[in-house]
Order: structure tokens, then sequence, then C-alpha cells
């Protein structure tokens, strides 16, 4: 048994872009976990868009 894991969690989200406003979109986690059970980090998250590409979460904020 592992004691560090990484697991990946997609869930909708609301976000803002200035240039298409508010869109509801998939977010991607990649979290490092203790024992399958506690969150210790996230590594990365990313949103894939309507045709496809994969952007970085950086580029919007959650609310406007």
């Amino acid at each position: 048994m592992r004691l560090i894991q990484i697991k990946r969690k997609t869930r909708l989200e609301k976000r803002f872009t200035p240039q298409m406003g508010r869109l509801h979109t998939r977010v991607t986690y990649i979290k490092k976990m203790f024992l399958n059970i506690i969150p210790l980090e996230t590594l990365h998250k990313y949103r894939e868009t309507y045709y496809g590409e994969i952007k970085d979460c950086e580029d919007c904020v959650l609310s406007k």
C-alpha cells in the first residue's frame, strides 16, 4: 500500500473570462493524497474549453 498517491478529479464550475463572460466549464484538479483520504496539496488544475483546448485555470477568475 502506498502512503502518497496522485488523484485526478473533474467537476463542473462557474468561471468568468473577460472575452466570453460567465461560462460553465469542467475543471480537473490533480491532487496529492495521503493514505487516499487526506488531500495534501493541489499540484495542477486545468480546464477544457468548448473547442477541446486545454487551458490553465490562471487565465480566468472565479467570479466577477
